[in-house]
């Protein structure tokens, strides 16, 4: 993107360095894409158009059974951000106080999720989404306004910079895709990267390392861009 390529995308393996879990598999197929020009919510327009394209190519229909259950990807795919997920399967839970600290970890404690000295709020809320809500996530569902303490490479929301403009998809209770507008600021990144490097230090095994050749090409000045990666 910042050599002049306005349209960039990628079919190919992926490997993660990471322990096994039922969410990721260590090795997989994945489509990366990047428009210039674009935000996160073009995004997500056009991978739920993708969508409907792909089973209607391949079945015939935008109607699907999968394990046992039907799924009409005609209909709108829903939008609702991270917190109002977590509220809607978490009634009980204060909204005020969903951004402090000592609040979601009483709430983690009562959940039985196990969390880091060095985790933040955002961290906190990912925790409690995961445990609680992203199984549920059956029909197509958008979930956006992930917290920017864990989307280090995500466009911090120009409203709410406790948020970033960034979505994963979900469907089947699974996550299928995840995009954001891109975070192109130099000085922003370094510091987010930064930040990443410190809860690396303090044994956040999932922390990015610090790439000083991504922040210098961001130096040159990279345009506004969206990014998605789509499991395939």
């Amino acid at each position: 993107m910042v050599g002049g390529f306005e349209r960039v995308y990628e079919i190919n393996r992926n490997f993660r360095n990471e322990g096994l879990s039922t969410q990721h598999n260590p090795e997989f197929t994945m489509l990366e894409l990047y428009l210039a020009f674009a935000d996160y919510r073009d995004l997500m327009d056009w991978i739920e158009k993708a969508i409907r394209g792909m089973a209607e190519t391949v079945h015939g229909s935008q109607r699907l059974t999968y394990q046992g259950r039907s799924y009409d990807l005609a209909r709108p795919f829903r939008r609702v951000t991270v917190e109002e997920a977590i509220l809607e399967h978490n009634p009980q839970l204060e909204r005020g106080s969903l951004r402090e600290v000592g609040y979601l970890r009483e709430v983690c404690a009562r959940l039985g999720i196990p969390v880091q000295p060095h985790d933040g709020a955002g961290k906190l809320q990912i925790e409690i989404f995961e445990k609680t809500a992203e199984h549920t996530l059956l029909d197509p569902t958008f979930v956006w306004a992930y917290p920017a303490e864990v989307s280090p490479l995500s466009r911090a929301n120009d409203q709410d910079p406790f948020i970033t403009d960034r979505f994963e998809l979900f469907i089947a209770g699974r996550e299928l895709a995840n995009g954001f507008s891109e975070l192109n600021d130099p000085e922003d990144q370094a510091a987010r990267l930064r930040a990443q490097v410190a809860r690396k230090d303090r044994g956040d095994e999932e922390a990015m390392f610090y790439d000083a050749d991504y922040v210098r090409a961001l130096e040159y000045g990279m345009p506004p861009t969206a990014g998605l990666g789509v499991g395939i």
